[in-house]
């Protein structure tokens, strides 16, 4: 099959599209998807690099997000058949103990994520169990339909179950143009909550607000707790942080008191240094977040269903573009999502 192959560890250029990539083949309980699309995350650039704890065995395929269609299913799966539109759930448990049974997969001791440690979807095929396919949504394309699992996945779990966010929270989101960054936008709206977020460019701005962000803020040529702690005085209730070492005291800072920081990813470092006594004092919840429950997705499908969240897809290249997409999204040139369409 076709695949775009990481064959060492570094930049894009050790990404290679080949057309003789083994099939995968299927056991009893897993289904054997055409990829039809695949979106790029960062993970994929942290993985490409090497950057993880958890590295796969070269060569390897990346792609977490993928939609397509339903080629073969195993003799046990009776949720989807062949020719179904589907879309991936991207995290992969054991299924079986306390934390999977309880509906905490993604606290799972053998947890992984598509195209993390297993092989993903940058490729003509990609197979995974059965549990985890749902039923693409009819209002979506391939394209869009791929857009959302991980992100907003991820989103919602900080957001809905970790900040327990209402119709009067004021929450701060950095980086607003980013994948995270649009769900988060839409999901915190979607429960009335009051959105400020970051930018780098006027563009994106006005495109932030369209979402429907209340406040945005430029986060090159703006002081961030300044304009926070001007609009707010004591401080907003909830900041989502996926930036990392650049802006993780800052995302304290802006908090009030009894204030969440829920953060996951670490674009710009994992170092970050506290003060222990500011968070204490000021009763601060430090939450971090990965990915989530498997089942959260049933009701995000639901909403995009409905048309209540929507997909934000930026550019859409073929997957022989693998190493441009790459560039394209390291450079923080995109609004949203980077997909990659499979031949």
């Amino acid at each position: 099959m076709k695949a775009v192959v990481l064959e060492n560890f570094g930049d894009e250029r050790n990404l290679r599209f080949v057309e003789d990539f083994p099939k995968p083949q299927i056991k009893e309980d897993e289904v054997l998807i055409r990829v039809r699309a695949v979106a790029l995350n960062h993970l994929d650039i942290w993985v490409r690099m090497g950057a993880l704890a958890v590295k796969p065995e070269l060569p390897h395929i990346l792609g977490s997000d993928v939609s397509g269609v339903v080629e073969e299913v195993g003799s046990l799966v009776k949720n989807v058949k062949v020719g179904d539109e589907v879309v991936v759930m991207p995290g992969l448990s054991c299924g079986v103990c306390y934390e999977c049974q309880s509906g905490r997969d993604n606290l799972c001791k053998d947890y992984d994520i598509l195209g993390l440690k297993s092989k993903g979807g940058y490729a003509q095929y990609v197979k995974v169990p059965a549990r985890n396919v749902l039923l693409k949504p009819k209002n979506l394309s391939f394209e869009e339909a791929c857009s959302y699992p991980l992100t907003f996945l991820t989103v919602w779990n900080a957001l809905v179950r970790k900040a327990q966010i209402k119709p009067h929270s004021k929450v701060l989101i950095w980086a607003g143009s980013s994948g995270v960054g649009v769900a988060g936008i839409q999901i915190a709206k979607l429960f009335g909550a009051f959105v400020i977020t970051t930018v780098g460019s006027e563009e994106k701005a006005k495109r932030c607000m369209k979402l429907g962000a209340d406040v945005v803020i430029d986060h090159y040529g703006d002081d961030v707790v300044k304009k926070v702690r001007e609009l707010f005085k004591e401080g907003v209730d909830v900041v989502m942080d996926h930036v990392g070492e650049k802006t993780f005291w800052k995302s304290v800072e802006c908090l009030k008191k009894g204030g969440k920081l829920v953060f996951f990813g670490t674009t710009t470092g994992s170092k970050a240094e506290i003060d222990i006594r500011y968070v204490f004092v000021r009763e601060i919840e430090l939450l971090g977040t990965y990915m989530g429950p498997r089942a959260d997705l049933f009701k995000i499908t639901e909403l995009f269903e409905r048309g209540l969240l929507k997909p934000v897809v930026d550019k859409v290249l073929d997957l022989s573009e693998a190493q441009e997409a790459h560039r394209y999204l390291e450079n923080s040139k995109h609004f949203g999502k980077v997909v990659l369409r499979a031949p």
